[in-house]
């Protein structure tokens, strides 16, 4: 299993335990992936470490003073 993280701005868009679907971004060199549909967006990863899922649980949400940070996991 692996776990990932991404940004939400607004509370209550998904739940603990929500099955959810992420689509990838490729910049120029990044790849970068969105909760969909447009919950929340991850950060950016080389191409050796993109998440090849397309599904995943969230497993926990978190509020700091930033927003809230979503953990996903995918089964890798």
């Amino acid at each position: 299993m692996r776990e990932e993280k991404f940004k939400m701005e607004r509370q209550g868009l998904i739940q603990v335990g929500d099955k959810v679907k992420i689509s990838e971004f490729l910049s120029a060199t990044n790849y970068s992936y969105i909760i969909e549909p447009a919950v929340a967006m991850s950060g950016c990863y080389r191409n050796a470490d993109r998440i090849r899922s397309k599904e995943g649980i969230i497993k926990s949400i978190e509020h700091t003073p930033r927003g809230f940070i979503v953990t996903a996991e995918f089964d890798e």
